[in-house]
């Protein structure tokens, strides 16, 4: 299957044979003298309209991105994304137009056991990268399952370039990202919530405190109101990719969220305190009827640190506590 992709005006390697080619504008010009591009945008909304994707399909030896990591040159030039810090990708932005223009899938090896010499990981290992075009209606269909948080799939068939969600061939999957629902009052949850936000993740706070409510607008967040009734609540909308988090220092509040949070699939649920406190809520929600496979969930103390008291320090070690339970 040939993707439907409107290639680059001008791939730069035929220049030399186009007697006319300097008087053609170099698509990647900008691209190629800044290979930095956009390295933190969005690869896959950046797609939408079509264009090549830089997919990493195998590391050997150290490396600072996984397989599955993927960049993009859309259609209408540029880049966004990146596949290491910079090492490589001119050259991938080269290569992207040559696939651009021709519709067929490249292969490449960079680093350990590359034919390109001249190009040096300095981590010392080596790298498998494909570049593929890629039409607008796989990529819809995953952006509509990134906004409906639903697990995804693109099958990318590396010999004939055809992309298929569900279909054979690398297994590219998009999960939706890390959210967090925080709960609390104080700058605990603000530090918190702001960090997660500031790191990229989406994170709501709700919070029944005005000052901290106004804490958290000044810090850019957009805090909801504690509605939470004392029982009867349904579960939290939280899914598989949701960790809850609770900074309360009245810790009578914390049930029935917690109720409510361990009702729910949420990968996380956790609740800031000691020991003691962590014992007397667990005692609480016993009384209040949630099953003990429940409550065998709920995390507490909270964070990497122990007895973390510096909010900052604190928020460091909750997000780290998470992001790695997340990875598993």
């Amino acid at each position: 299957m040939t993707a439907n992709v409107t290639p680059f005006p001008f791939p730069p390697d035929r220049a030399a044979a186009d007697p006319q080619a300097a008087a053609r504008p170099d698509p990647l010009g900008d691209l190629v003298g800044d290979p930095v591009g956009d390295p933190l945008g969005d690869p896959l909304a950046a797609l939408a309209g079509g264009g090549v994707i830089a997919l990493i399909t195998g590391v050997e030896g150290p490396h600072y991105r996984s397989p599955g990591t993927f960049m993009a040159f859309p259609a209408q030039g540029g880049s966004v994304g990146q596949l290491s810090s910079g090492c490589i990708e001119a050259d991938l932005a080269i290569h992207a137009a040559q696939v651009a223009h021709d519709g067929r899938t490249r292969r490449l090896r960079y680093g350990a056991g590359s034919p390109f010499i001249d190009l040096v990981l300095p981590c010392g290992g080596g790298l498998d990268v494909a570049l593929t075009p890629v039409g607008p209606a796989p990529i819809a269909r995953a952006l509509a399952a990134r906004a409906a948080r639903q697990d995804f799939t693109l099958g990318i068939d590396l010999d004939s370039g055809a992309v298929v969600p569900g279909g054979p061939g690398f297994q590219l999957r998009l999960k939706p990202a890390t959210r967090f629902m925080v709960w609390g009052a104080g700058v605990e949850a603000v530090r918190f919530a702001a960090l997660a936000r500031a790191a990229g993740y989406p994170a709501q706070l709700t919070t029944h405190d005005e000052a901290t409510a106004d804490a958290a607008r000044a810090q850019g967040l957009s805090p909801l109101r504690d509605a939470t009734p004392a029982s009867g609540a349904a579960p939290l909308d939280a899914d598989p990719w949701t960790a809850v988090t609770l900074f309360y220092h009245d810790h009578d509040r914390e049930p029935p969220v917690l109720a409510r949070a361990l009702a729910s699939p949420a990968f996380y649920v956790g609740a800031q305190g000691s020991l003691r406190s962590h014992r007397a809520r667990v005692q609480a929600l016993r009384e209040m009827g949630v099953a003990d496979a429940d409550i065998a969930r709920l995390r507490g103390p909270i964070g990497l640190i122990p007895s973390a008291r510096d909010p900052q320090v604190l928020a460091v070690s909750v997000l780290a506590e998470i992001l790695s339970e997340a990875e598993r």
